[in-house]
């Protein structure tokens, strides 16, 4: 035992001190990273977010300053002269440069203007969808119980039903279609994506040792559900967000497209465009090309832009 003693006796001492070792007992002064900008040091390494957001806040400037940008206005018929039964559609000339509608009207600008309506579209839709997927999903992931079950069950009804069909026959419920009734078709079918998603983090949520040290310490209900388990859910839902905003643009042109939105064409909007420039395809192929180019370049921007924020924001993802 003495022997085993003088050993470890020795090796203390050849080991030398703390002294002898550069940064021993040195704390580092940088500071750890968060999720946030863990998450924003790598999309800004990332190209495909960077196309993704280039594309998106375009967009964004194009119709809040679209009628700034637009070189003529949208209703005025200055090329109605030119539209004839062998000639529908006025071509490509000096000062209009997509030429015109079959009404004489500017294309261009129509197309600069119709950016606008489709934004207002797809984000009202997608925040009144979020609005009320927050109500279902709160409801189901703090009560628990059978209120969760019903509420559930009615969600998985919804989501069983392809998106469009559902958002066509509850457009198609109202009687005058209109840039409202649009609006709300869409945003019931993103109802139940927001409500599950809440919901399975709310249920995370409550099994975390926060949400269990406030109930041990006594905490209300309502306070541990809008103060503890709520705001830390909310991550992935917004997120998806961005990925549901294409989906609404998407569903808000093909909804136009079929004449269920708003039937007053003084307000471009670029799934009405589409859908009567089917009747001209055969003769102009452009004035079906360019809004249905625009709508699919929109909706890949937000995509990338979702799919990278999901991605960075992944706490698995962390390096």
């Amino acid at each position: 035992m003495q022997r085993k003693k003088d050993r470890i006796d020795a090796l203390a001492a050849t080991a030398g001190t703390a002294a002898d070792i550069p940064d021993a007992g040195h704390v580092s002064e940088s500071g750890g990273l968060s999720l946030i900008g863990s998450a924003w040091l790598r999309l800004r390494r990332n190209p495909v977010f960077l196309v993704g957001a280039a594309v998106t806040v375009l967009f964004i400037l194009l119709a809040i300053f679209a009628p700034l940008i637009a070189p003529h206005n949208g209703t005025t018929k200055y090329l109605i002269n030119q539209v004839t039964p062998s000639t529908p559609i006025p071509p490509s000339q000096n000062g209009f440069p997509l030429g015109g509608d079959d009404q004489g009207r500017d294309f261009l600008s129509r197309l600069i203007l119709g950016s606008r309506q489709t934004l207002i579209v797809g984000v009202l839709a997608t925040l009144a969808g979020l609005t009320g997927g927050l109500v279902l999903g709160t409801i189901a992931g703090s009560l628990g119980g059978w209120i969760d079950s019903v509420v559930m069950r009615i969600v998985d009804v919804m989501l069983s039903l392809p998106s469009l069909v559902l958002a066509l026959a509850v457009a198609t419920l109202f009687g005058k279609p209109s840039q409202w009734t649009l609006i709300i078709a869409i945003s019931i079918v993103q109802v139940p994506i927001f409500a599950r998603l809440l919901r399975g983090s709310m249920l995370t949520q409550r099994s975390s040792d926060h949400v269990l040290a406030a109930r041990a310490l006594g905490v209300k209900p309502s306070a541990i559900t809008f103060r503890h388990m709520l705001p830390n859910s909310l991550g992935p839902v917004l997120v998806q967000a961005t990925l549901v905003l294409a989906t609404a643009i998407i569903e808000a042109a093909a909804l136009s497209f079929l004449g269920l939105g708003n039937p007053d064409d003084s307000s471009p909007e670029w799934g009405q465009m589409l859908g009567k420039a089917q009747q001209l395809f055969d003769i102009s192929p452009h004035v079906a090309f360019w809004p249905a180019g625009c709508i699919v370049v929109v909706a890949f921007g937000f995509t990338l832009m979702g799919e990278s924020l999901r991605e960075a924001l992944d706490p698995r993802n962390r390096r």
